[in-house]
């Protein structure tokens, strides 16, 4: 009998980076990168000398970096239990992880590094699983391509795998969209869009468009005082903005995600931010969002679209929680023309939806930044804690025989 009680999998250290293994169909895996930086216990040290009974106080200061790690958790949805394998990320505290949707071998992180100046940088590096995984042993990670730091002008925020094309990707910057051939071990720049204009806007990260054979990619961007959000959308062949959508949020905007099972002239792209809004928007009609609900009570961190079921929002919040939220309204369910029957004078009976707004959550005991669906199982997802927690739910029975049948 399918158990529909969550798996929970800790991590020694905090973490905030989570994904799903995207090129991997078969088995419902999930990567985490940990993000700590291990103080060690300082000391006073109090030291007598014998001569006059002089005495001195001396102070210990040690900041000691302990290795990150990448997890790669393999759920068996059968027996309900978790299969993990460990490696060292010796470049610093991850802040962000992507699996390639093309190559299941390949991943990459954006991370915290010190520059020679003895500066913090968010840096990206590609990586690569090796063939044959020990998971009695702690291995590391080769890097296989490096993104030349002279050409990234600030932190990454952001490294996105093209989802057609293994040889490209792109990086987001605060400034600077920058779309690189990733073929070779050193990644060269073939592309930059620098962002300009007034109150000193800034990117704060991006995804591309799966529609449009890929050759678009939309990114956010907010002003210094984080009270104008804007989705902007461009053309990575030629650099130049294909459409964009004012005042999507009226605070930051954390992320956003594309609907998969739209096509491209009714393409809805959904938005969340410290507003504590979910919203999904229609590309032609960019005056309002076509969706819009306020069901968590702090910032809103991740939001996906399930990419079997479209109706299925994933949201995780820093109010500990994470949601699957209807939006059936605007699903390609709702599309009364995609299930007319071959005999255009007949129509079935209209199939019962679901009605808007939360359906399931699930609760954490720490902020919640990531929740990933599995693109193996459409009823699994995933979603990670800053505490170090990874919690493996189900959707709900009730709620996915509602859907199917």
């Amino acid at each position: 009998m399918e158990n529909e009680n969550s798996v929970i999998y800790g991590l020694e250290f905090q973490a905030r980076a989570l994904t799903p293994q995207q090129a991997e169909t078969e088995k419902i895996r999930f990567f985490i990168g940990t993000q700590s930086l291990k103080q060690t216990n300082n000391q006073i040290h109090l030291v007598e000398f014998d001569e006059e009974n002089s005495t001195f106080f001396i102070g210990t200061q040690s900041l000691k970096q302990t290795n990150n790690q990448i997890h790669l958790v393999e759920f068996d949805e059968e027996n309900s239990t978790l299969k993990t394998t460990v490696f060292y990320h010796t470049h610093g505290e991850i802040w962000k992880i992507n699996s390639s949707p093309i190559n299941a071998s390949l991943i990459n992180t954006c991370y915290n590094t010190i520059t020679s100046d003895n500066t913090c940088s968010i840096r990206t590096s590609i990586l690569k699983l090796p063939q044959d995984v020990n998971s009695d042993q702690i291995e590391n990670l080769d890097v296989v391509v490096n993104f030349p730091a002279e050409l990234l002008e600030s932190d990454v925020k952001t490294n996105e795998f093209n989802p057609l094309d293994e040889t490209k990707s792109v990086t987001v910057c605060e400034n600077q969209v920058t779309l690189w051939d990733i073929s070779e071990s050193e990644a060269k720049s073939i592309l930059n869009i620098n962002l300009e204009g007034k109150n000193n806007p800034k990117f704060t990260t991006g995804k591309w468009n799966p529609h449009q054979n890929c050759n678009q990619f939309t990114t956010a961007t907010e002003t210094h005082l984080k009270t104008e959000t804007h989705l902007k959308t461009y053309d990575i062949r030629s650099g130049q903005l294909a459409w964009h959508i004012e005042s999507v949020h009226s605070q930051l905007l954390r992320d956003l995600d594309y609907n998969l099972n739209k096509q491209y002239h009714l393409a809805t792209c959904a938005t969340c931010g410290d507003d504590g809004f979910v919203k999904i928007w229609d590309f032609r009609q960019t005056t309002q969002p076509v969706y819009s609900r306020s069901d968590h009570s702090h910032w809103v961190w991740c939001v996906r679209f399930n990419p079997f079921h479209d109706q299925l929002l994933l949201t995780a919040s820093s109010d500990a929680r994470v949601l699957i939220s209807s939006a059936a309204s605007v699903s390609s369910e709702s599309n009364t023309e995609n299930i007319l029957s071959e005999d255009s004078t007949v129509t079935p009976e209209p199939k019962q939806m679901l009605s808007d707004g939360p359906l399931q959550w699930c609760e954490h005991e720490d902020s919640v930044y990531c929740a990933e669906w599995s693109p193996a199982e459409p009823w699994i997802f995933a979603s990670l804690s800053y505490d170090g927690r990874l919690l493996i739910s189900r959707v709900k029975r009730s709620l996915k025989y509602q859907i199917m049948l």
